[in-house]
């Protein structure tokens, strides 16, 4: 008998008894090593999700690492006892999008572990076998239960391309940002500069990659590549600005509340190119897990705090805490 941190509706957490399951044809059980809190996982807990990305009751968990152990028929073999990591977008596989490997854009309705799946706050997690992505031998799964997040701003570092030389800015400096960074770096931009309100990230964004921090307002522009990482208020309008002429953006936050929309007649007049990132579809997985491999992608540095599986609901606390300063917060089953 497992265990699983249960949602049954807002407000509402408790560790709860889950029998084993056999995998079914294409599917397999993975032990859970890690799992990552994520600020959406505290909206579930809270109730304010967006309508139609949740079903409750619901066992969070959409970051997350850990090892084979079983497999059902239609699997590979080769599978059995790997360190895995794994998509969260259950998509068809047939529609235009998943066949381009979109599969965040699948036409079929929204569908992901953690949010309308049994997600892997819990000692085991069940998921089609077609999701896993393996890792190396002996990898770090600590590091590697933030291989989701890595492959959302993985797909941001892809669609900005950039060229050795580049002027790059990194708008945020939280997990996603970090992760940017990294990404980024291993691009070999001629400027790397991480914006953020926090001057105690400095040093980590220099860690990561950067060669230099500022606070907003303390940045000059004019820069070739702005991502945005930081899903508040006005930070779409901020990319812009940062943006040189004919730049490129990439927009991966969501704020709650805009205060500072986007106005298309001063994007027009700006000539830039702006791109979306919305979860991280198979490309995007593909090649964070590449560089986590070759050592180009190093999440541990962003790790915090970790608790046990019955803390969750301290952890969850933790995280809203403004008094507390935290990096990413993990689970430990």
């Amino acid at each position: 008998m497992g265990r699983a941190v249960l949602i049954e509706e807002p407000g509402s957490l408790r560790i709860v008894p889950v029998p084993e399951r056999e995998p079914g044809h294409g599917e397999a059980v993975v032990r859970v090593a890690w799992s990552g809190i994520c600020g959406s996982d505290r909206e579930l807990f809270q109730g304010t999700r967006t309508p139609g990305y949740f079903r409750y009751p619901v066992v969070p968990g959409h970051e997350w690492s850990g090892t084979v152990t079983a497999l059902g028929p239609g699997t590979d073999p080769a599978l059995l006892g790997r360190p895995v990591v794994g998509e969260g977008f259950r998509n068809c596989g047939h529609c235009a999008p998943c066949r381009r490997a979109d599969t965040t854009l699948c036409t079929a309705a929204y569908d992901e572990t953690g949010f309308t799946r049994p997600g892997a706050w819990a000692d085991e997690l069940l998921l089609p076998a077609r999701l896993l992505h393996p890792l190396p031998e002996g990898a770090d799964l600590r590091a590697a239960a933030l291989a989701e997040p890595a492959a959302c701003m993985a797909a941001a570092a892809l669609k900005a391309a950039v060229v050795p030389g580049e002027r790059v800015a990194v708008a945020g400096g939280g997990t996603l940002g970090m992760l940017a960074a990294q990404l980024v770096a291993a691009s070999g931009p001629g400027e790397l500069v991480v914006i953020d309100p926090r001057p105690e990230r400095e040093e980590l964004a220099l860690r990561c990659g950067a060669t230099a921090w500022h606070a907003p307002g303390e940045a000059d522009g004019g820069f070739d590549v702005v991502i945005e990482a930081a899903g508040a208020p006005g930070a779409a309008a901020q990319a812009v600005r940062l943006a040189r002429r004919g730049g490129r953006i990439v927009l991966t936050g969501l704020a709650g509340t805009e205060t500072h929309p986007l106005i298309p007649s001063e994007l027009v007049a700006a000539a830039v190119t702006v791109h979306t990132v919305f979860g991280a579809p198979s490309w995007a997985w593909s090649h964070a897990v590449r560089a986590f491999a070759r050592g180009l992608l190093d999440p541990a540095p962003l790790v915090t705090h970790e608790f046990p599986l019955e803390a969750a609901g301290e952890a969850l606390d933790l995280l809203g805490d403004p008094a507390t300063p935290t990096g990413k917060i993990l689970l430990h089953p």
